[in-house]
């Protein structure tokens, strides 16, 4: 199919005092069989999950590219970054997506870096929900409790309106804009929705696995 990954993470984590990248992930936070740390970060334990169902994964980073490097390599993703994050979160998806698009691929599997990622069933799903699509449906997002999370899979069609769209446009409003190219995948996994912002968020990650 030639899926690539792309995790968002360029971002300056403020309200977080420091880089959400980087967090420890939980103790008692499952993984997939093949991840051997399950004490590794945020940004470790993602892109290992995405490696499994992508062909490979892209991280975008910006200023603070030299202290996620390490964990990127090591991780077995790659590191693009993003000359101007201060544009926004929607100038680092299309620095992603360009990268995408150069490395021969159509389609991306797109995240957060401060979403934990879906159990491996939710993966699994999202991508034979991709592979099954029909022609109108230019991205899968995964729903659970009536609610829209990520990761999202995203064909060349949405790819090319994100690239062409300006640095400050928002992926939601544009998302929202091609609402009969968009198909809704339901799913039984909270982790689509999670989102760690604040490190009351943080605190709080440990006891929404259990």
């Amino acid at each position: 199919m030639g899926l690539g990954a792309v995790i968002l993470a360029a971002g300056e984590s403020t309200r977080m005092g420091r880089d959400k990248a980087l967090l420890p992930w939980p103790a008692n936070a499952p993984v997939i069989a093949s991840q051997s740390l399950s004490d590794g970060t945020l940004l470790a334990v993602a892109i290992r999950a995405l490696n499994e169902y992508c062909d490979f994964v892209v991280v975008v980073a910006g200023k603070n590219a030299e202290r996620l490097r390490t964990t990127v390599d090591s991780s077995g993703a790659s590191l693009t970054i993003n000359p101007a994050p201060e544009r926004g979160q929607f100038s680092s998806l299309q620095v992603g997506l360009e990268e995408v698009l150069n490395r021969g691929r159509d389609a991306a599997m797109v995240t957060l870096v401060d979403r934990p990622p879906p159990v491996a069933a939710t993966l699994l799903a999202l991508v034979n929900a991709f592979e099954g699509r029909s022609r109108i449906v230019w991205t899968v997002v995964p729903e659970c409790e009536g609610k829209h999370g990520h990761p999202i899979v995203i064909a060349r069609e949405m790819i090319e309106v994100f690239l062409k769209s300006p640095s400050t446009a928002n992926a939601r409003d544009l998302e929202h804009a091609n609402q009969e190219h968009i198909a809704y995948l339901p799913v039984m996994d909270r982790r689509v929705l999670m989102n760690i912002n604040t490190p009351e968020d943080f605190a709080s990650l440990p006891s929404q696995f259990k």
